[in-house]
C-alpha cells in the first residue's frame, strides 16, 4: 500500500507542468506507483550546458520536480503545501543526448518536512545522477 493521498492521472499530472520550467524543459510524468513517481527530460539544446553536457541545474530542476510533485501527494493541498528547502546532486555520468528518467521515493514523510531519493538514469539504464531533496510543509491560508 502507498503513501500518496491523491493519485491523480498522468494526464492531470503533466497538466500541472504547463507555463513552468518543467515545461520548457520538456519534463514529463511517466508513472505514478504506490511509492515513487517517475519522469523524464530530454537532453537537448534546451538541457545541455556550453560544453555538450546535460547541465546539472537541469537535473536538478527534474529532481525538484519529481520530488515536489510527489511530496504534495502525500498532503492535503487544503491544509499544507510542500516546498523545496535544500538539494543536492551528484553526477555520476555525463550524458550528451536522448533522455534522462528519474524516480523519486520518499525517504522520510513527517509532519513538518519530507525527504526524498531521486535517482536518475540515461537511455542505456546507467545512474548519471543522485540527488536529495528536503522539502518543507508550510501551511496554506485558509480561503474566505
Amino acid at each position: 500500500m502507498g503513501f500518496f493521498r491523491r493519485r491523480p492521472s498522468l494526464i492531470e499530472l503533466n497538466a500541472m507542468n504547463v507555463g513552468t520550467i518543467a515545461d520548457v524543459l520538456g519534463i514529463e510524468f511517466t508513472e505514478l506507483g504506490e511509492d515513487y513517481l517517475r519522469g523524464r527530460m530530454p537532453v537537448d539544446t534546451r538541457t545541455r550546458q556550453p560544453f555538450g553536457l546535460l547541465h546539472g541545474g537541469a537535473s536538478a530542476v527534474l529532481a525538484e520536480t519529481l520530488g515536489s510533485v510527489a511530496g504534495n501527494l502525500c498532503i492535503d493541498p487544503e491544509r499544507a503545501l510542500a516546498v523545496g528547502l535544500e538539494i543536492n546532486a551528484n553526477h555520476l555520468k555525463a550524458v550528451t543526448s536522448g533522455w534522462v528518467s528519474g524516480t523519486a521515493r520518499a525517504i522520510h514523510i513527517g509532519r513538518s518536512t519530507q525527504v526524498w531519493d531521486i535517482r536518475m538514469e540515461a537511455d542505456d539504464g546507467r545512474l548519471c545522477c543522485v540527488s536529495r531533496l528536503t522539502l518543507a510543509i508550510t501551511p496554506v491560508a485558509p480561503k474566505a
